[in-house]
């Protein structure tokens, strides 16, 4: 094997499915029937001769000439790019299989339109390893206009989820989409750009700096093959993609209509998890994740912890939140009840001080003068006081 697992599948059935899975617009029943039933090779060699049922030669016509798998390997290998198929280490087959559902029930499209399956291939552009990178992983996505509430949200959850393993999977678009891929990226953890488009076409071009990026340290992958470009349907196809190949999907923000829901729409059809971050009710970039909340059973998530438990294995949590440390911790509740006591200006009799404490006098005597030694307090013409560090540092318990 030369590293990629490319050895480990014939080249001439990775050539197949590299025309297989670009001579239809999207893969088909139709076609995952024939190629179940003759394989890759075959199938393809009866695509392009016409040698098929008048469903697959109605969605294979117009490019059955014209696609040429071998050429699309040569254009893929040029941006560093490979073909990830079936029967390849790492291809995500138990993810991907749900989306054969429709082929199951035999379910038609409506209005001309094929209903899309599970690729027959992912163009993989960069050196993460597919199965290494794929098995723990959550998609966090979300509007193209955030505001600065919804960037700072999506950085502290990337950097978060990263640093507990999880490689974060999105979109490559503008907004929520490259806040996330940004955020792994400084927190040196491992992304993935999911395109609806081909992997030597970086979209948004206006994210190419980006998503190069990613491709460097992560992954840019797609399933549509090199020289495609984007359209309505492929951004929707991807988003189905990202939901099947994560073990959940985080929206951050998103208007009552937006892309990111579809994404959320279909992790839910695949019985993944979804997690909606909250948002100000004011927010209309919020509305989105308020109605994942309220109608669609989405959880509400705050933090890396929430995710974690999201998309973690059973019983997962990530380390809760400690806070910065202070002067304060580790005190008992007796010393803790003296300090609370004690004014933070001018100053008190050590009576006072107890009785205000409930606390005996002999023993606020004794914790004032181990508080005295440690600079906690200080002893003025006025009385006892906290000292100035330990009064900014102090947090009052709600009882």
């Amino acid at each position: 094997m030369d590293g990629t697992g490319e050895r480990d599948v014939d080249p001439e059935v990775r050539r197949a499915y590299a025309y297989l899975g670009a001579v239809t617009e999207r893969p088909t029943a139709e076609l995952w029937d024939l190629v179940d039933a003759v394989g890759p090779v075959e199938a393809r060699d009866r695509i392009r001769a016409g040698r098929v049922d008048d469903a697959l030669v109605r969605q294979s016509e117009a490019r059955r000439a014209r696609v040429d798998g071998a050429a699309l390997m040569d254009i893929a290998a040029d941006t560093g790019a490979r073909l990830l198929v079936p029967g390849d280490p790492g291809w995500p087959g138990e993810a991907l299989e749900p989306l054969d559902r429709p082929r199951r029930r035999r379910r038609g499209g409506r209005a001309g339109v094929d209903i899309a399956l599970r690729p027959l291939g992912l163009w993989w552009r960069g050196p993460a390893d597919p199965g290494g990178s794929l098995g723990r992983s959550v998609a966090v996505v979300g509007t193209r206009a955030p505001t600065a509430y919804g960037r700072a949200v999506t950085a502290d959850l990337g950097a978060g989820v990263s640093g507990e393993g999880f490689t974060v999977v999105s979109g490559g678009a503008f907004g929520i989409d490259a806040a996330a891929h940004r955020a792994v990226l400084g927190a040196g953890g491992c992304t993935i750009a999911v395109l609806a488009g081909g992997v030597d076409r970086l979209y948004p071009r206006g994210n190419d700096g980006l998503l190069r990026a990613v491709a460097e340290s992560g992954a840019v992958i797609s399933a549509q093959a090199p020289g495609t470009g984007v359209t309505r349907y492929r951004f929707l196809d991807r988003n189905r993609l990202i939901a099947a190949l994560t073990r959940a999907t985080v929206v951050v923000e998103a208007a009552a209509r937006s892309g990111a829901l579809s994404t959320a729409a279909w992790a839910a059809a695949l019985d993944r998890p979804v997690g909606a971050v909250p948002g100000p009710v004011t927010s209309v970039a919020s509305v989105g994740c308020h109605l994942l909340v309220r109608d669609r059973g989405a959880v509400l998530v705050a933090r890396t912890a929430d995710v974690v438990e999201l998309a973690g294995d059973m019983g997962e949590t990530a380390p809760p939140p400690t806070g910065e440390p202070t002067s304060w911790d580790g005190l008992d509740d007796v010393t803790r009840r003296v300090l609370e006591a004690m004014p933070t200006a001018g100053g008190a009799a050590p009576a006072e001080i107890a009785a205000s404490a409930g606390i005996a006098p002999s023993t606020t005597r004794a914790v004032l003068g181990r508080l005295l030694s440690t600079g906690a307090v200080i002893r003025g013409p006025e009385g006892w006081r906290r000292s100035g560090d330990a009064g900014l540092q102090m947090t009052i318990p709600v009882v």
